[in-house]
């Protein structure tokens, strides 16, 4: 991964409807979405110059606006164009795309329902999520001390950036440790996600996930159950307990940054990336990569 900082690039950012140059895409420091985290996001990927499931993404980043009790004021079709200019002027064919919308500093204070909404879109070049070398033996996971919340207490459908602050806590956390991530349990202690992906878990040939109804469901999870139940294999989202954890023989995490990746380990529980696992891996290798799909 790239040694420069994010804020001293060359490049363009796509920034309210105009081309700004990297070093010049900025915001105010009493922006009420560094303050009140009133900021949602998307993280895309783009393969061979195409962004994968790029309406998906900017739905959802429109839909995350709304829960969060503000219109984002661009249609989808003007953001997927948007992200497409910015990767085509960046020159980038193979890259990550991260467009964030926000509150504006109009107003301070918790109310700010007459701000300015912005939204801005970054391209960059960024390689596997996880070290390639270990990733297919399998990642080493801890299991964080926070869970994810109720979902009667924070927006967990939303793409909300103030949610990832427990994310954060938790990755630094397992990375002190030695681990590449951390599983996360829900509000009532049951196996819910990593700090950035979506988790699933193989027995007997048969794929587990834990239902997607106080975090996020992610694309590329939606995504990676397809292409599993197309190839013929079961997928049951269900309740899974901690206490399961030792009975199942593979493990993998799914997500835009991790792809899907195999688990080796999750804090005293070893799984040993298997058949099915690699069968995902090439699965959505193939169709993300818009040339083999093309073949």
């Amino acid at each position: 991964m790239s040694t420069q900082t994010f804020d001293n690039r060359d490049g363009w950012i796509w920034f309210d409807g105009q081309m700004v140059e990297w070093r010049e895409a900025k915001v105010h420091v009493l922006t009420h979405a560094l303050h009140y985290a009133s900021a949602v996001f998307e993280g895309e990927r783009a393969y061979g110059g195409h962004i994968f499931k790029s309406s998906d993404h900017s739905r959802r980043l429109k839909e995350s606006a709304r829960v969060l009790d503000f219109e984002v004021p661009w249609t989808v079709a003007e953001i997927d164009a948007a992200k497409a200019e910015v990767l085509k002027r960046n020159h980038l064919v193979d890259a990550y795309v991260r467009p964030i919308a926000w509150r504006g500093s109009e107003m301070m204070g918790v109310s700010a329902q007459h701000n300015k909404i912005h939204l801005a879109i970054a391209v960059w070049d960024w390689p596997s999520y996880f070290d390639p070398a270990q990733r297919m033996k399998g990642i080493r996971l801890d299991i964080a001390d926070y869970r994810r919340p109720d979902p009667a207490t924070a927006p967990a459908m939303a793409k909300a950036a103030g949610l990832y602050m427990i994310c954060t806590i938790s990755k630094h956390r397992a990375e002190r440790r030695g681990y590449a991530d951390a599983l996360m349990f829900d509000w009532q202690g049951r196996v819910a996600e990593c700090t950035g992906a979506n988790v699933f878990f193989v027995k007997n040939g048969v794929i587990h996930t834990p239902i997607a109804d106080c975090f996020l469901a992610g694309i590329t999870r939606a995504t990676v159950i397809d292409l599993a139940r197309k190839r013929g294999f079961e997928v049951i989202e269900r309740r899974i307990l901690p206490t399961e954890l030792g009975e199942f023989d593979e493990c993998f995490i799914t997500g835009t940054a991790a792809e899907v990746t195999p688990v080796g380990e999750i804090g005293p529980h070893a799984f040993k990336p298997g058949a099915l696992t690699a069968a995902l891996v090439d699965a959505y290798t193939e169709e993300v990569n818009p040339r083999t799909k093309a073949a």
